[in-house]
């Protein structure tokens, strides 16, 4: 049996952290999708997905994402059921986390989005992964990637061979 979902999109609301009574730490959020085609009236239809992520994925997810960044999730889906106060039962079907991706810079689109993709952390100046907790690039965690050293600016890049770990 195969139950994989891969998704992008754009968080409509700040996540939500919780503990478990063991002190797990598990995130909430809802990721607004695009729909790959117009409706009748030629407008892009997007569809609200609950995602529940755990431990420290949650923690990063929580500091790191908010309101309007895009992120991409790698998991599954998940139904669950339970009893309500008026004794109804009531379905959830949601989206189990297994990696978060943040697809945006601090200072890039949709809403002042937190770090850099490709892991889910930002790097620093110096171009090695940071730590969440720690301050990226000495600048009170905002990172400058003005400063790379490999931006592109169209020169091919001079290294000698010693240099690769490969």
């Amino acid at each position: 049996m195969i139950n994989r979902v891969v998704l992008v999109g754009r968080l409509t609301k700040d996540p939500e952290l919780r503990y478990t009574a063991n002190g797990v730490a598990v995130a909430t959020f809802t990721l607004a999708v695009n729909r790959p085609f117009s409706n009748q009236q030629g407008n892009r239809e997007a569809d609200f997905l609950n995602i529940v992520v755990w431990r420290k994925q949650a923690e990063n997810v929580a500091n790191y994402l908010k309101k309007g960044s895009m992120a991409g999730v790698d998991g599954r889906v998940q139904s669950r059921s339970y009893d309500n106060n008026e004794g109804r039962r009531v379905f959830i079907t949601e989206i189990v986390a297994e990696s978060v991706q943040f697809l945006e810079t601090k200072g890039g689109g949709g809403g002042g989005n937190r770090e850099q993709s490709g892991g889910n952390y930002g790097q620093s100046n110096d171009g090695f992964q940071n730590n969440p907790s720690q301050p990226s690039g000495g600048r009170g965690g905002q990172s400058d990637f003005s400063d790379d050293p490999f931006a592109n600016d169209g020169k091919p890049i001079d290294i000698n061979d010693d240099d690769l770990p490969f």
